[in-house]
């Protein structure tokens, strides 16, 4: 009974289910929903910003932009318009965000079971017409 008290609240697990007379301890990502996107990857945005110096003014708005689909819940492409009105959803999850005032745009693939992110293209609107969005 003392081991019991003792290991039946560590910082990971709640309380747990009973069953009969034993508790059965349940971790915390079985049960927890974790709200936040996951962006892959930044390290496409970053090289995008250092490549060139005349990209040096999409480095606040590319940055703005991550901070906030990191801190985003999308689970449909409707709470993607919902949060950012700008965005164009296209077929397959792939969504366009306009960046800078429409100077860029960021082409993105949403895993929405995952709530994950993947980054296609950055560039500027003009690269943006050369290319096919729903297959790069």
């Amino acid at each position: 009974m003392p081991f019991e008290r003792r290991w039946s609240n560590p910082p990971q697990f709640r309380n747990g289910i009973t069953r009969g007379h034993k508790r059965l301890l349940v971790p915390i990502w079985d049960y927890a929903r974790f709200v936040s996107v996951r962006i892959i990857a930044l390290s496409t945005l970053k090289a995008f910003i250092s490549r060139s110096t005349m990209y040096a003014d999409a480095r606040e708005p590319v940055m703005a932009w991550y901070r906030q689909v990191r801190g985003a819940d999308w689970a449909t492409p409707a709470d993607v318009k919902r949060a950012i009105r700008s965005a164009s959803i296209l077929k397959d999850g792939r969504a366009v965000f306009n960046i800078a005032g429409n100077e860029y745009r960021i082409v993105v693939w949403n895993n929405y079971p995952y709530r994950v992110v993947y980054v296609r293209f950055i560039g500027t609107h003009r690269k943006y017409d050369r290319i096919d969005a729903q297959t790069i």
